[in-house]
Order: C-alpha cells, then structure tokens, then sequence
C-alpha cells in the first residue's frame, strides 16, 4: 500500500515547527502512535511560540528552532543533534526552512508529503511519501504520516499539557456566576478579522442570551486594538483577557467556555483540543481543509461564493486548498454567525 509500512520506531523525530493550530492538529497525530507504540522515544522540532503551548507534553522531547536566530539556529539545531540517529523523521513542514531543518536530522528513513503536496521542493529532502489524499483537512493529512509507520487510526482525541494551575488562573479571572462564551476575534492576517462592529452585535446576543462575553488573544497590538474597538462598539459588558494569557491559562480559558467564536487561527484548534465547539469564520480558506475539526457543521462560510467569483469555477473544480484573497470577511452577516450560535446553545 502506498505510504505503508510495518516499521515500529525505536526512536522517532518530528519536524512541525509552525503554527499554533497546525502543531494542535499534529499533537492527535503523536498521540495516535503513542497509544500504538508506547515505546518509541519521541523527539519534536518545535517553534519557539508553539513550545509554549505544547511544553509538558506527556512523552515528548522537544528541541526549539528559533528562526528568529536566522543561521544560527540551524547551527544550534545541528549541535543538538549531533551523536543522533532517529530511525525515523516525519517531516511534517513543507516551508523551505523546515526542509533545511530536516537536513540537520539524522535520520534513516524520511517521511514527507506525497509529490502533489510537497510544496518548495519537499519531496527532495525525503525518502519516502505518505499515501496521497484528495481533498483532506490538514488534521487527516497529519494522520497519515502516523499511517506510514503502521500505525491504525482511531477518531482524533487530544492530552493537552496544562493543569489545575491555569484552571484556577481562569477561575480567578472570569466571574464565575454565568456561564461564558469566548470571542477570540483576530487571526495573524488582518484580511482574515471579522470587523469589530459585528463581534460586538454578537457579544450583546449572547449578553442577551444570559451568557458573560470573554474577549481572548495574544499581545500583538492588532488583537489589542481590535478587542478594544470590541469594547467600544458593545453595548454589554465584556471581559477583556487580549494579551493577559499566556497560551496555557487560554486553553483553560477555552475549556471552560459554553462555545468559541473565531475567525482562521490558532484559538479555534485549541479550542478543539479541549473539546470546546467553535463558530469559525470563513472567507478565504476552505473551512472543510482548515476549519475547527470537530466543529465543521458550525463553520459560517461565504468562501464558496469568493472563490467562484475570484476563479470563475466551484469548489469542487478547483485544486484542493485554493484561496480567495482580498478584503472579504464583511461579507458574514451577524445574523449568520447567531444563527450558527443558536444551534449551539
């Protein structure tokens, strides 16, 4: 079979470096061979940010490439794993950096994405492919790396790293006398953000439903800015957690939450890890390949008309993973993201 093989690891390395959600969906897959393979000693190259999430993974090492550091982090990859020889890498990355990462690896066998989606030239620092899929969410495309190496997949479930600490730090930090939803309202990219004025319409829907309205995310000063126009525009009163979490104490904000609002970031897939449901916004991602897992059927998505607008075909006739660009979340009406939170709740 194409991408199989019997092989059980002694010693395995993974190189996901990036992002946030990519490395949440990558934690099912670890934990998939874990339970198949409890022996196998397991080695992730990580980001410097993602670390911070996954620290403490039960049964992981993980060594940090900063690529901040430039070459200098490829060097310091090379020292940590020089005397190294994993029996097997799975290459999970297909940015170049990754690819010159995975040269510093020793490894005898080297798994990549198959030909198709071995974008930047993957397919040239690998040795083997996994099978290839026709139109996957990037979780089971992750699967069938663990698929390579034998291993039997059940439906994906998450052992996140984080405790009774940040627990209590969420407890402290939300009144504990409603019940809450999570608005984690900005991804990475600007064109992905819903606009303040339509979160806002949303936080006094749930207000008026009885729930408390939590605003979550990191520091950067356009999560903060777009929070605090949040704020401006609500006529309701919101808690504001933006930039006052770091990514441990947000998953236990997340876990506690009755749903999850987001557009296409991080948050949302955390949020999956903690088996909280997720109203994901989309418009220039196809939600069925990036979406919140577990949350699909709540997805609110006007990517289907942007993509026929922008390429003249339908999804279906375009290769697997298009993107529409430009300023198009306006067009999610708030009426579609209630309607989406009414099935919810």
């Amino acid at each position: 079979m194409p991408g199989q093989t019997s092989l059980e690891p002694k010693s395995l390395c993974i190189l996901r470096l990036s992002a946030i959600g990519d490395v949440c969906h990558a934690v099912a897959m670890v934990q998939q061979i874990q339970k198949q393979y409890p022996q196998t000693k397991i080695t992730w190259v990580i980001g410097k940010v993602e670390h911070m999430l996954l620290k403490g993974l039960p049964g992981v090492e993980f060594v940090v490439f900063d690529k901040s550091l430039g070459w200098q982090g490829y060097m310091q990859l090379r020292q940590h794993m020089k005397g190294r020889d994993f029996d097997v890498l799975l290459h999970m990355q297909v940015a170049l950096r990754a690819s010159i990462a995975s040269l510093f690896i020793p490894a005898k066998v080297k798994v990549g994405f198959d030909k198709q989606r071995a974008k930047e030239g993957q397919w040239l620092f690998t040795n083997k492919k996994i099978a290839p899929q026709a139109e996957p969410h990037v979780l089971d495309g992750f699967m069938n790396f663990a698929k390579a190496i034998g291993v039997n997949i059940d439906a994906p479930s998450w052992l996140m790293p984080f405790g009774q600490q940040e627990r209590d730090w969420a407890h402290d930090n939300i009144e504990q006398s409603k019940l809450y939803c999570v608005i984690s309202a900005a991804a990475s990219k600007a064109e992905r953000n819903w606009h303040a004025k339509g979160y806002a319409e949303v936080a006094e829907h749930l207000t008026a439903k009885g729930y408390q309205v939590v605003l979550c995310g990191g520091p950067a000063q356009l999560e903060v800015n777009l929070a605090n126009d949040i704020e401006k525009h609500a006529n309701c009163a919101l808690t504001n957690l933006v930039g006052k979490t770091n990514l441990k104490q947000m998953l236990a904000v997340l876990e506690s939450a009755k749903l999850v609002i987001a557009p296409d970031t991080g948050p949302a897939h955390m949020a999956t890890t903690v088996s909280t449901p997720v109203v994901g916004l989309y418009a220039h991602s196809n939600p069925q390949r990036t979406g919140p897992y577990k949350s699909l059927d709540f997805v609110v998505s006007v990517y289907p008309q942007c993509v026929l607008e922008q390429h003249g075909k339908e999804v279906a006739q375009l290769p697997w993973g298009t993107r529409a660009k430009g300023e198009l979340m306006d067009r999610i009406s708030v009426a579609m993201v209630t309607n989406s939170i009414d099935k919810i709740l």
